[in-house]
């Protein structure tokens, strides 16, 4: 891979990881617009790996909280603990059901213009109208298990994790930024998992891997994702997600006229 290409595609992943708009979308994209070969699976590896180590640097403390709480009962975090556990499910066990789909002819040009737009459109719908005040440790099994079944439909390419999560965080109650901060802290497990089945993947190929090229961007996709999460529970309660919402709209039509 050129310098460049590292560059770009690690910033990119980094903000479009955690941004509702679509990560896959981008990463199509892109490199077909700049005629770009594919960056490989150690690539990919990389800069999930870069991605993780960001959401697990900023909510560090969160993370020992909840992993103290998670074994006593009369810990103020117990429930959200356990809504963290139970709502990763629905994912897992989806990755390994649809693998081959996913990786076949559900990644596809069409799909993914129709998921970025069509998700977009619910993020609006639902952004718009939901008036949301819980917070995420108030949030409760089902509600929980609600994100965690929107989560799984995140293995469609084009969906977006952080946005379906977001956007039934956000349908069952739960303030903007109680739906993002369950969205970032449920994308632990959810991408520890993918980086786990891509290693294993990677380490039953023969191609050679730059050990060099998977540190400097999984560094670059880890600074970009960290000051990422930083600036969007900032702004989001302000904000809103109707500009996302826009954006995925555009990305669709964009992706049809390039590539469908």
């Amino acid at each position: 891979m050129e310098p460049l290409q590292i560059v770009v595609l690690a910033v990119l992943q980094g903000i479009v990881e955690f941004l509702p708009i679509s990560s896959s979308g981008h990463l199509i994209l892109v490199p077909s617009l700049l005629g770009w070969p594919d960056q490989g699976l150690a690539f990919d590896i990389a800069v999930h790996l870069g991605t993780l180590t960001a959401v697990v640097a900023y909510f560090r403390r969160e993370i020992v909280t909840l992993l103290r709480a998670a074994f006593d009962r009369s810990a103020k975090e117990f429930p959200l603990a356990w809504a963290l556990a139970f709502a990763s499910v629905p994912v897992a066990i989806a990755g390994l059901l649809l693998a081959d789909l996913v990786d076949g002819p559900l990644r596809s040009p069409g799909v993914v213009a129709a998921t970025t737009g069509g998700f977009g459109v619910m993020l609006w719908v639902v952004d718009r109208y939901a008036r949301g005040e819980r917070t995420e440790q108030s949030l409760g099994m089902k509600r929980a298990l609600a994100i965690g079944l929107g989560q799984a439909l995140a293995v469609i390419p084009g969906t977006s994790r952080s946005g379906i999560t977001m956007t039934v965080g956000l349908a069952v109650g739960l303030s903007r930024e109680a739906a993002a901060r369950f969205s970032f802290l449920l994308a632990i497990p959810a991408i520890g998992m993918a980086a786990s089945y891509e290693t294993l993947q990677l380490v039953s190929t023969t191609d050679p891997v730059s050990w060099m090229t998977m540190l400097v961007a999984a560094s670059i996709s880890a600074a970009t994702a960290f000051a990422t999460i930083a600036v969007f529970l900032r702004i989001i309660e302000r904000a809103g997600m109707w500009a996302f919402a826009v954006y995925r709209i555009l990305l669709a039509g964009v992706i049809v006229t390039v590539l469908v």
